[in-house]
């Protein structure tokens, strides 16, 4: 049996909004695998979190950009075109979260995030203001999965780490919070996830 958590702390990228770099550059290929495959070629996901951790946008252009000049424009059509990236709430976590408010639980975020296209995401979904504080990765220069951002965030609002529930879709980001002593669950649906929160008691 779990020990019931009062603190719930959820990613949000993948679990909370439908992040898809892919549905992005659709309009710019003719197939799904050339669009892996220039993702691959560029290393997507490894220049991708350098601005999650803080590097200004135009900078990573131009540096991308520099190394791959055949893709420039490519490059800067993700900047340009980041919305496109997120077309909206993953609906279901977002009720989960609602029910969650409701019951009384104190509810917080760990993100992922640029610092420069988190503050589209604060305007735009009101779901956000459920949380009493979201560390944005980009704002304090470390990504998950470093200990030292779990450990930011614990210092941040005040509790120790067997108090706290991680909810994440990343097996490498849940693997890092669980070592240092958080429960935690991997988000593959809404529905797992209600599954998971009433085993522990945290949803009726």
């Amino acid at each position: 049996m779990k020990i019931p958590m009062t603190t719930i702390i959820f990613d949000l990228g993948g679990v909370l909004l439908d992040w898809n770099p892919h549905r992005l550059y659709a309009p710019f290929f003719k197939s799904q695998p050339e669009i892996d495959q220039f993702l691959r070629e560029i290393d997507f996901a490894a220049w991708n979190a350098r601005q999650d951790a803080g590097r200004p946008f135009a900078e990573g252009v131009a540096t991308l950009s520099a190394e791959f000049p055949h893709y420039a424009d490519l490059i800067r059509a993700y900047h340009e075109n980041w919305e496109d990236s997120v077309p909206g709430p993953i609906e279901g976590t977002v009720v989960l979260l609602k029910r969650l408010k409701q019951a009384g639980h104190a509810l917080y975020a760990l993100t992922n995030f640029s610092a420069e296209t988190f503050p589209i995401m604060r305007r735009r979904y009101k779901f956000l203001q459920l949380f009493e504080y979201i560390l944005v990765s980009g704002e304090v220069g470390m990504i998950k999965p470093d200990p030292a951002i779990y450990r930011l965030m614990l210092e941040k609002i005040e509790r120790p780490a067997s108090e706290c529930l991680f909810i994440d879709d990343s097996p490498a980001n849940i693997a890092a919070a669980h070592g240092l002593g958080f429960d935690t669950i991997r988000f593959q649906s809404p529905a797992g996830l209600e599954s998971e929160l009433k085993e522990r008691k945290l949803l009726a």
